[in-house]
């Protein structure tokens, strides 16, 4: 079995627009594993029963937890690193006032360590398109789909878009800044968890 993948175009910014765009590969996920589905495997390989692979799981869940609020790197042997990183809930320079208190978690973030890369095997893919002749999305497309959308759903966030577009977040996000500054989206959420809704005369909002 292969992994599926496909490519995109990483967007320049407007001063470096000469010259061909690079492609990366963009994996196309084949579904997902669940606990349960984890916990039967682990118990397949050893003596644990599932019950006793749960409260393991569990556990090991509440102790890094514990460990990564205080500031440390976790690691787990064969797995590898996991560790918190920070963000700012708005813009701060040297004058803002308390600026700590502008500060909340992002992400914890994961380094594999070599034996789960190890574990992946040989590497055996298969692009879906199969060439590099696909065609780039145009605006008046985005904006089709975007009125077909918005005739069942009333609001839509960043993944929705991505979904819609087949975009990765940073050429979504992208597209997303340029229908607010036209005034196509209007964001009715908040800074940080944004919902979109069409702007007055656009798609459907009349």
């Amino acid at each position: 079995m292969a992994i599926l993948f496909d490519w995109y175009e990483v967007p320049k910014p407007s001063d470096k627009q000469e010259g061909e765009k690079t492609l990366h590969p963009r994996i196309k996920l084949n579904g997902s594993t669940s606990t349960d589905v984890l916990r039967r495997r682990i118990q397949s390989r050893c003596s644990l029963t599932e019950t006793d692979v749960s409260a393991v799981l569990d556990a090991l869940s509440h102790v890094m937890g514990e460990e990564l609020a205080e500031g440390r790197q976790v690691h787990l042997d064969g797995i590898g690193y996991f560790y918190p990183c920070l963000t700012c809930t708005e813009p701060v320079t040297v004058d803002t006032k308390r600026k700590s208190t502008k500060v909340k978690l992002k992400s914890i973030k994961f380094r594999a360590d070599q034996a789960l890369k190890t574990e992946f095997g040989v590497l055996k893919v298969q692009c879906l398109k199969g060439d590099l002749s696909f065609k780039k999305i145009t605006n008046e497309e985005i904006d089709r789909r975007l009125e077909n959308y918005f005739r069942t759903h009333q609001f839509l966030r960043r993944t929705d878009f991505q979904s819609l577009c087949g975009m990765v977040r940073s050429t979504a996000m992208r597209h997303i800044r340029r229908l607010r500054d036209e005034g196509k989206l209007e964001n009715m959420g908040g800074l940080m968890q944004p919902i979109y809704v069409p702007g007055k005369g656009y798609y459907g909002n009349n």
